[in-house]
């Protein structure tokens, strides 16, 4: 099936590298014009670059900055003619157990990984629905989360509650939005162990092969994911052919969370 993702327009955070790219990829390659957003500014242009004029766009964005997210929904609106599609995917690791873990640490990770989420629903809901409204297609929020927000650690007290919160509160967007008959929708998905650039500290540490192999024994089906698994569910989740899901969660997680 091609084109699933036809004329729809999309808005993703955090797309220099990573799963933010390999999502961009995914939703160009079926159909869609994407506006990509990153801190860095040269990464995510060059992908832009990377993927057509026609077909990419990039701005420098901080998803912690209140203002920022006003403007960049501004631009991402005027730069296609709307947005139907969000996906807030900008997110950090850090921290470690409740009592070693600084509050500013705390505080940094929450900033990145869940208020970004809120500021990101909060100003795009507005836009989205008026693209809505003009196009007659239907808005999709995928916030991504992490098999962390359902499955806890004992050294990830911050990414976790972060994590979690976001599941949560795509429940509560979701929800919202279908009450006010926005004709958006908004699900999260949980990724386990991926291919990007977080598991860079384990492989400086042990080296690709061995810290790969490592993470792979916790799983149930044997080994980690590519950036692609993640990107073929956002792709489902943002087309039509999940019109009838909103308030979920769908988790990749290789089993993990069946043990």
């Amino acid at each position: 099936m091609a084109g699933r993702v036809q004329g729809k327009i999309a808005l993703i955070t955090g797309a220099a590298q990573g799963l933010g790219e390999a999502i961009a990829r995914m939703l160009v390659r079926e159909g869609a014009r994407v506006v990509l957003t990153d801190l860095n500014a040269a990464k995510v242009e060059a992908v832009a670059a990377s993927l057509g004029a026609d077909k990419a766009v990039a701005f420098a964005q901080d998803v912690t900055d209140e203002a920022g997210w006003i403007a960049t929904i501004d631009k991402a609106a005027s730069a296609f003619g709307g947005i139907h599609i969000l996906v807030n995917n900008a997110g950090i690791s850090g921290g470690t157990t409740v009592t070693e873990t600084p509050f500013d640490v705390w505080k940094k990770v929450h900033a990145v990984d869940l208020d970004s989420v809120f500021l990101g629903c909060k100003y795009a809901i507005p836009a989205m629905a008026k693209t809505v409204k003009e196009t007659g297609s239907g808005g999709s929020i995928v916030n991504i989360s992490s098999i962390a927000g359902i499955i806890a650690a004992h050294n990830s007290a911050a990414y976790n509650s972060a994590k979690a919160a976001v599941r949560h509160l795509s429940k509560s967007v979701a929800l919202h939005c279908a009450k006010q008959k926005t004709g958006i929708r908004c699900n999260s998905v949980h990724p386990v162990f991926i291919k990007t650039p977080i598991l860079d500290p384990l492989v400086d540490r042990f080296g690709a092969e061995e810290a790969y192999a490592k993470l792979g024994r916790q799983i149930p089906l044997g080994a980690i994911g590519e950036p692609d698994d993640i990107a073929y569910a956002v792709l489902f989740l943002a087309s039509d052919e999940a019109k009838m899901i909103t308030g979920a969660e769908l988790k990749v997680d290789g089993g993990i969370s069946a043990m």
